[in-house]
C-alpha cells in the first residue's frame, strides 16, 4: 500500500474514533432476558357465492382463509393463504348449510410447530354439528418458528485450587468433569440439583501422568487426556465408568502430548488428538499423530501423517506450513482439535500451526486428506493492529495476510449437508531453541514491496504487530517481501473439503469496540480478541453457533442457518472462555438447554453454567 493511502487511512479512521470514542468503556453486565413474542394474528374466513363457472359448474360456495395481517378484520386479497369451494349438484338443488369447526394442531407432520386444524363440510342432518362422516375440507393453518429465550445465568462455580479449562458432561450421573491443570487434577461436580451444584471430588492426575489437557464423556464413560511427565514422551487417555471413578476403566497409551479427545457421536470409539511438540531447546520434535481407541475392546491404533510427506510442496503452496528446523511434514504436524461427522464414519482435524484441517477415515484408519486453509487480508479489511497508538480502535487497512490457524472446530449439518466451523485464534511457536516470531518494526522489508517501510514500521501503525519470520522471504534473498500474521481474528465456516462459505471479518472487533465497550486494546499486536473456542447446536429448527473470545471475555452467540448470513443473537460476559460444552434439554437436569463455559483465567476463572 501507498504511504499516502495508509495516512489517507490514519487519520480518516482517527477522526471517526476521536468523534466517537472519549475513554474506553466500562464491561457491560450481562443483559437481561428478552421479552415475550407479541401475539400471532387472527384467522379471518371470507364465504361468498360462486357463481356457475369453472370452479362450480352449477355454482356453489368459496371459502377463503388466511391471516388478519394488518389486523382489521378484514380478509384482504393479499392475505388469502387457502380458497376452497363447495358446488351445487348439477340438479340445482339447494345445497346443505356449511359448517366450519377449527382445533388445535400439536406439533408434528401437518405442522412442525403446531397450528390451527380447520374443518369444513356440509350439514348433512341438519344437527348444526360438523360431525366426522361430513367433512368434506381440512386445512392447516401453521405456527411460524418458536423463538427460543436466551441463555440465562443459573450459576458460577469457583474450583478453590485452581481454574477450570475444558469441560465435559455425564448425562447419566448428571455430572460436569473440569480440567484443572494448576492443581493437575480434574475436578467432579454434580449438578443434578442445578439450586446448589456441588464439588463432589477430585480425580488426581499425577497418578497417571504429567497433567491433563481435556476430557470427554459418552454412554457413562468418561476419557482423559494426560500427557506424560517428559512432554515429548507418549501420553496416556485414561477412562472410568461415571458411576466408578475410585479405579480406572482402563490406561491405554497414546502419542506424544495428548491435547484433546472426545467421542464419536455413535458412543464407539475414542479418538485423541496428539499435538507432538518440541521441547524447549527444539532438540526433540515428536510426530504428531492421532489415537483411535475402540471404547468395547480396547483396540487401539495410532495414526500417523507419513503419507503426506510427498505432498508436502504442493500444501505449502496453498497456504499450509511445514516450517519447524529439520522437519518433515510428518514430523511438524500438531493436531490441536478433533471433530466427528454426525454419522461416525470421518473425523476432522485442526492442525492449528500448520494452518490446516487433516480428514480422517474412521472406518479405514487412515489420513485421507488434509485441506490448506490460506490466508486473510488484511489490506481488504480495516483492523487496528498496534497495542501503543495511544487509542483503542485505530482502525485501517494494513499490508499484512494473516494465516486462519483455528483452535477449535466443530462439525455441524443443515439440511442433511456437513459444514465445519472454526475459531481463527492463530498460533506461533516461540521455544528457546527455535522462534518464528518477530515484531514488524525489527523485520527487515524487502524495498521494492514496501517502499514506506520506515513509517510502516512505526509503533503506532504496524511496528509492533508480531508475525512469523518462517514465512515472507518469497525470493530467499533474506528480506521479507510479504508480511505474514497469526490468526484471522474472526470465526469462520468451511465445506468439509476445506472452501471457506463465510467468514466473519472484523466483527468482533467492531462489536468490542462500539457495541460492548471491551475491545482489548493492549492485545491488538497480538491477535485482538482472540477467538479459542466454539460449538454448535440445534433448536427448534434453527442451527446456533457459539464463540468463545478469550482476551474480552466474551460468549456470542449466533444463528448460523443461513451460513452465508450468521446472524447475532446474544453476549454473555464472561472473563477468559476456553471450552463450551453444550447439554441438551433432554439430558439436561432441568430439562433445558443448558451451556457450560470453562474461563481459565488465573485471578477470576470460574465455571459458569446458562440455562434456557
Amino acid at each position: 500500500m501507498k504511504l499516502k493511502k495508509l495516512l489517507k487511512n490514519l487519520l480518516l479512521i482517527t477522526t471517526i474514533i476521536l468523534a466517537s470514542c472519549v475513554e474506553d468503556g466500562l464491561d457491560g453486565v450481562n443483559g437481561t432476558n428478552g421479552t415475550n413474542g407479541v401475539d400471532g394474528n387472527n384467522i379471518v374466513t371470507n364465504i361468498s357465492t360462486e357463481l356457475a363457472g369453472t370452479n362450480c359448474t352449477n355454482g356453489g360456495i368459496k371459502i377463503q382463509l388466511g391471516l388478519d395481517t394488518n389486523s382489521n378484520n378484514t380478509l384482504d386479497d393479499s392475505e388469502i393463504t387457502n380458497t376452497d369451494y363447495i358446488c351445487n349438484g348439477s340438479n340445482g338443488t339447494n345445497g346443505y348449510n356449511v359448517l366450519i369447526a377449527t382445533e388445535t394442531e400439536n406439533e408434528g407432520t401437518n405442522c412442525t410447530n403446531g397450528g390451527l386444524k380447520i374443518n369444513i363440510g356440509l350439514d348433512i342432518n341438519n344437527d348444526e354439528i360438523l360431525e366426522a362422516s361430513e367433512i368434506t375440507v381440512i386445512d392447516y393453518i401453521c405456527n411460524g418458528q418458536t423463538v427460543s429465550e436466551y441463555f440465562s445465568t443459573l450459576a458460577k462455580i469457583s474450583l478453590g485450587d485452581g481454574v477450570p479449562e475444558i469441560s465435559a458432561f455425564d448425562s447419566k450421573t448428571k455430572t460436569i468433569f473440569s480440567t484443572n491443570s494448576e492443581a493437575r487434577e480434574v475436578d467432579v461436580i454434580d449438578i443434578s440439583n442445578l439450586s446448589s451444584p456441588q464439588i463432589k471430588s477430585a480425580i488426581d492426575i499425577t497418578a497417571y501422568g504429567g497433567n491433563v489437557n481435556s476430557v470427554a464423556c459418552k454412554n457413562g464413560y468418561l476419557a482423559i487426556a494426560v500427557e506424560a511427565e517428559e512432554a515429548t514422551n507418549n501420553g496416556k487417555i485414561v477412562t472410568f465408568k461415571t458411576d466408578d471413578l475410585s479405579t480406572p476403566y482402563t490406561q491405554i497409551t497414546a502419542g506424544a502430548l495428548p491435547d484433546m479427545v472426545t467421542f464419536t457421536p455413535d458412543g464407539k470409539y475414542i479418538i485423541a488428538a496428539n499435538e507432538g511438540e518440541p521441547n524447549k531447546d527444539y532438540t526433540i520434535d515428536p510426530k504428531g499423530s492421532i489415537t483411535l481407541i475402540d471404547v468395547e475392546t480396547q483396540a487401539t491404533t495410532q495414526i500417523y501423517f507419513d503419507n503426506f510427506n510427498s505432498q508436502e510442496a504442493a500444501l505449502e503452496a496453498n497456504g499450509f506450513r511445514v516450517f519447524g528446523p529439520g522437519a518433515d511434514l510428518s514430523t511438524d504436524v500438531e493436531p490441536e482439535y478433533i471433530t466427528v461427522s454426525s454419522d461416525s464414519k470421518t473425523a476432522f482435524i485442526a492442525l492449528q500451526e500448520n494452518n490446516g484441517i487433516a480428514k480422517l477415515d474412521i472406518d479405514s484408519k487412515t489420513i485421507t486428506d488434509i485441506y490448506p486453509l490460506g490466508t486473510k487480508n488484511y489490506s481488504e479489511i480495516f483492523f487496528d493492529l498496534s497495542d501503543k497508538d495511544d487509542m483503542a480502535g485505530k482502525l485501517s487497512y494494513w499490508p499484512v495476510l494473516s494465516f486462519y490457524q483455528p483452535d477449535a472446530i466443530d462439525y455441524f449439518e443443515i439440511n442433511g449437508t456437513g459444514y465445519i466451523i472454526s475459531a481463527n485464534e492463530g498460533d506461533a511457536r516461540d521455544y528457546d531453541g527455535y522462534s518464528e516470531e518477530e515484531r514488524v518494526e525489527d523485520l527487515t522489508l524487502d524495498p521494492t514491496s514496501y517502499p514506506e517501510a520506515a513509517t510502516l514500521q512505526e509503533t503506532v501503525n504496524l511496528g509492533r504487530l508480531k508475525v512469523t519470520t518462517a514465512n515472507g522471504d518469497i525470493d530467499n534473498d533474506g528480506d521479507i517481501d510479504q508480511i505474514y500474521g497469526y490468526g484471522a481474528r474472526s470465526f469462520s465456516i468451511w465445506s468439509t473439503n476445506g472452501v471457506q462459505l463465510f467468514d466473519s471479518g472484523n466483527e468482533f472487533t467492531l462489536k468490542g469496540l462500539f457495541d460492548f465497550g471491551n475491545y482489548p486494546e493492549n492485545r491488538s499486536d497480538d491477535k485482538g480478541t482472540e477467538p479459542e473456542a466454539v460449538t454448535t447446536f440445534t433448536e427448534n429448527n434453527n442451527t446456533y453457533a457459539i464463540i468463545g473470545l478469550e482476551r474480552s471475555g466474551d460468549v456470542l452467540i449466533y444463528n448460523i442457518s443461513d451460513i452465508y448470513n450468521p446472524v447475532f443473537v446474544q453476549r454473555l460476559r464472561n472473563t477468559s472462555p476456553e471450552g463450551l460444552v453444550i447439554v441438551d434439554a433432554a439430558n439436561s437436569p432441568n430439562g433445558k438447554t443448558l451451556l457450560i463455559v470453562s474461563n481459565e483465567s488465573s485471578d477470576d476463572g470460574t465455571l459458569n453454567i446458562y440455562t434456557k
